[in-house]
């Protein structure tokens, strides 16, 4: 290690520009880590809350639970040990004091329609709970990002509707869009207004959470409903796989990619020093003593290099405005550090086997 330090402060500009790149790749790394992360987090954030076992959808719905619909009166037929049911449609909502021509100012949602007294309920940060037809309960990033209020009326595309928000909650997204959620009168009102008045009530799916974590027991009662596991209904929610193995790939590949271009340098310069070498070998300084030299060597440019990168995205994080989807997540952060680390030095193991070939008669010559 000493050696290996010394020659990078004797030689700072040729290891400021390897350390440089490592930096520049770690960090589109990272900062796509955490955008790939953060997309991913606003398909589902409003489904982990629910911290639920399994979900009860339509038998014909194809694990789309836009396209489940059932009576009201097969959520009795559910046995578990706790159920909710939830009714799931999609609407346009503008502010009511905003001009109608004003595109802008219109937000794609998804209305959830609760029961108060179920477990998938959601936590009040703001205002109040729900208390009379036509009020939501919205996502907190309708006022980050949108600037709406508590009290502000909202009307709804295509319904003579307007419903008032009433509190905030946190970490409620589906499919990317904020949630708001509603009681169960206001959510048939809203689903009417798209599928055409129905004497009975329809919902899309019942929630289910067991005390061992597991379905085997849940009887469903008919043949017209089926469950799934919480992480397969989550997995099949539209563009949600997609975008995970995309950006997984995309990840893993400028890992290997970064871990290559250390690798590659520190071959080349281990060549271009072929002739110091096979002088310091004539000295009687061992081939593994050198070796490992050039393995500490890439440790310590791999290190500073991924650990700037990192740096530099928690940094960017921070900066970026609410609409911009970017999570943290220490444990992919500590993963892909230590992946590239370990690639890196893989790679320096060519240069090792290149110093031990060194020959230092011919070398010297």
């Amino acid at each position: 290690m000493f050696l290996a330090w010394k020659e990078i402060k004797y030689s700072k500009t040729r290891f400021a520009l390897i350390i440089g790149v490592v930096v520049l790749v770690s960090y589109l790394v990272f900062f796509l880590t955490g955008l790939a992360y953060g997309l991913a987090q606003e398909n589902r954030t409003s489904i982990d809350k629910w911290e639920a076992t399994g979900i009860v959808l339509a038998d014909e719905s194809n694990l789309n639970i836009n396209m489940s619909m059932f009576p009201k009166e097969l959520v009795d037929e559910v046995d578990a040990s706790e159920t909710a049911s939830l009714g799931v449609t999609s609407s346009v909502v503008q502010l009511v004091e905003d001009s109608e021509d004003d595109d802008d100012s219109k937000v794609n949602v998804t209305f959830f329609g609760v029961n108060e007294d179920e477990f998938i309920f959601p936590e009040i940060l703001e205002g109040e709970s729900l208390q009379n037809d036509n009020e939501v309960i919205a996502d907190i990033s309708l006022k980050e990002e949108e600037g709406y209020e508590l009290n502000d009326e909202l009307s709804l595309a295509g319904i003579d509707t307007t419903v008032t928000i009433v509190g905030f909650t946190d970490n409620a997204k589906f499919n990317v869009a904020p949630v708001l959620y509603t009681d169960q009168s206001t959510y048939q009102h809203i689903r009417a207004s798209g599928f055409g008045e129905r004497d009975d009530e329809i919902i899309s799916a019942v929630v289910v959470q067991t005390d061992s974590g597991e379905l085997e027991g849940v009887d469903l009662g008919t043949d017209d409903l089926e469950i799934f596991e919480i992480d397969e209904f989550i997995s099949n929610l539209p563009g949600y796989n997609a975008q995970v193995l995309t950006f997984g790939f995309m990840i893993g590949f400028l890992v290997l990619i970064a871990a290559m271009i250390v690798g590659i340098f520190i071959y080349v310069l281990t060549l271009q020093k072929t002739s110091i070498l096979g002088v310091m070998k004539a000295q009687g300084i061992s081939s593994g003593y050198i070796g490992k030299s050039v393995v500490g060597q890439t440790l310590l440019l791999t290190l500073f290099g991924v650990l700037t990168g990192l740096g530099l995205t928690l940094i960017t994080g921070l900066l970026l405005p609410n609409e911009v989807p970017y999570m943290n997540n220490i444990l992919f952060f500590a993963g892909i550090t230590t992946l590239l680390i370990v690639v890196a030095l893989m790679g320096a193991f060519f240069s090792v086997r290149t110093v031990v070939k060194i020959d230092p008669i011919e070398a010297i010559s």
